[in-house]
């Protein structure tokens, strides 16, 4: 498991100043999205497509980063080697410390918002 926090508040913070009003509208665009970014991991796994799981993994890297998420950021990292290489094996798992960690990270964006 990475060191990295589960959020980094400083720039969640900074992201709220600039943001203003638009925030709540940012953070929850972010947690639709990334359940939708889950569903399609989940799919490409189950069809074994190693491309489709490494662009979508990368894909919600990006926005895990942007938000302020380091942690599920780098699972994310982990997960897109792992489609790129074609080494699957041990996606499910990583899948799962996706899940979880994103778990962790709404309830707290929940509460920033809240």
């Amino acid at each position: 498991m990475t060191d990295k926090p589960h959020l980094d508040e400083e720039a969640l913070a900074e992201l709220q100043e600039v943001m203003e009003n638009e925030f709540d509208i940012l953070i929850n665009t972010y947690l639709h999205d990334s359940t939708d970014r889950i569903a399609h991991l989940r799919a490409a796994l189950e069809k074994s497509d190693a491309d489709a799981f490494a662009k979508s993994a990368h894909s919600f890297k990006g926005s895990c980063i942007n938000i302020g998420a380091p942690r599920l950021g780098e699972l994310c990292f982990e997960a897109e080697k792992a489609g790129r290489d074609n080494q699957l094996s041990q996606a499910g798992a990583m899948l799962d410390d996706i899940e979880n960690e994103f778990r962790q990270v709404e309830g707290t964006l929940r509460r920033f918002i809240a």
